[in-house]
């Protein structure tokens, strides 16, 4: 048996490489082994997140592991047969719920198979998009691809104590389109913001983001909503989209700057007006890859992360990309390899 190896410490070198190269190896049943696991981190080896993510995919493709426990730096994936999937899991850690969805949804979803998931962790903790980020910008993106899913938030969790609930049912994909973002032509934004307690302070704050976003020529919706969790915490999304652009921009609340609460985000996205937002990038670049057609995103920048998913689907599946230079960002192009699994 021949078993593709994979540096982990390449690009960001965490565990994005990790996260994407399962998925792929799910999906087309590459016998994988994955070395220097989060080579670049404080905390080098498989977290509680990572570990959750990673045991998840070896349920829906029966997959025979070795290395698969916390803190292993390597670790050997051999898929077997996917299946429909029906899972509940718990993290344990306020670990983040959006990260391992990004890897299982793609997964599941491009083999051609039913999702159902129930989920314990963190629904917005740092360094991880927030789970209304995922929710809407990138459900938004998934769908145009040919991915569906939907997501029921059924508690949040912030850090440090976790606990939220999340279900989230994906469908089989049927056919992988491609997608054509450009430019942002559209001029309606909508705020979501969450929080355990919305004082005055952050009411206050949200409708400075507001203004921010109208004196740019934006007409705003606002949702709020508060929700209990075990901890107090908070999180807000800036967010549009068009037929040439998908542009959202998410933050967490800082309790100790209340004040600055959204327009940090609402910046982000006032700056964001190419056809894909830099997070959303990087995402977008696994179920791209399985399309046999061209696909062309624009940027504002070219993150490690997007680097690195680029790297991973070349190595994998031999799919063709190039980026290009143009005012005010890059353009990413993107020649994916057909899947059999998928018409």
């Amino acid at each position: 048996m021949n078993i593709l190896e994979i540096d982990g410490s390449f690009g960001e070198g965490g565990g994005q490489i990790l996260r994407s190269t399962l998925s792929l190896a799910c999906i087309t049943s590459t016998p994988i082994k994955i070395k220097n696991i989060r080579n670049n981190r404080k905390m080098p080896g498989l977290q509680a997140q990572h570990l959750t993510a990673a045991k998840i995919l070896a349920k829906t493709c029966n997959a025979k592991t070795d290395g698969l426990h916390l803190g292993s730096t390597s670790l050997t994936f051999v898929p077997g047969q996917m299946q429909d999937v029906s899972i509940s899991e718990d993290i344990g850690t306020a670990g983040s719920i959006s990260l391992i969805l990004q890897a299982v949804i793609p997964a599941v979803a491009l083999a051609g198979k039913k999702l159902h998931l129930q989920i314990r962790g963190g629904t917005d903790v740092p360094w991880s998009p927030t789970s209304n980020y995922t929710k809407y910008v990138v459900a938004e993106a998934y769908r145009r691809i040919g991915i569906d899913f939907t997501m029921k938030i059924e508690r949040r969790g912030y850090y440090p104590k976790g606990g939220g609930l999340v279900e989230v049912i994906a469908s089989p994909a049927k056919t992988v389109f491609p997608i054509c973002l450009q430019q942002r032509m559209q001029k309606e934004a909508r705020i979501i913001c969450s929080c355990t307690e919305l004082t005055g302070t952050i009411e206050k704050s949200i409708n400075t983001a507001k203004n921010m976003l109208e004196q740019n020529g934006f007409s705003v919706l606002i949702e709020t909503a508060q929700e209990k969790a075990a901890n107090r915490g908070g999180s807000a999304l800036v967010f549009s989209s068009d037929p040439n652009s998908i542009n959202g921009a998410d933050e967490l609340l800082d309790i100790h700057n209340e004040d600055k609460f959204t327009s940090r985000s609402a910046m982000t996205f006032i700056n964001s007006d190419l056809g894909a937002d830099v997070n959303l990038s990087d995402m977008l670049v696994v179920p791209l890859s399985l399309c046999n057609e061209m696909s062309i995103f624009t940027v504002k920048t070219i993150s490690k992360h997007l680097e690195t998913n680029l790297y991973i689907t070349s190595k994998i599946l031999g799919c063709k990309y190039g980026i290009g230079k143009i005012d005010g960002g890059y353009e990413v192009r993107l020649q994916g390899i057909s899947n059999a699994r998928i018409k």
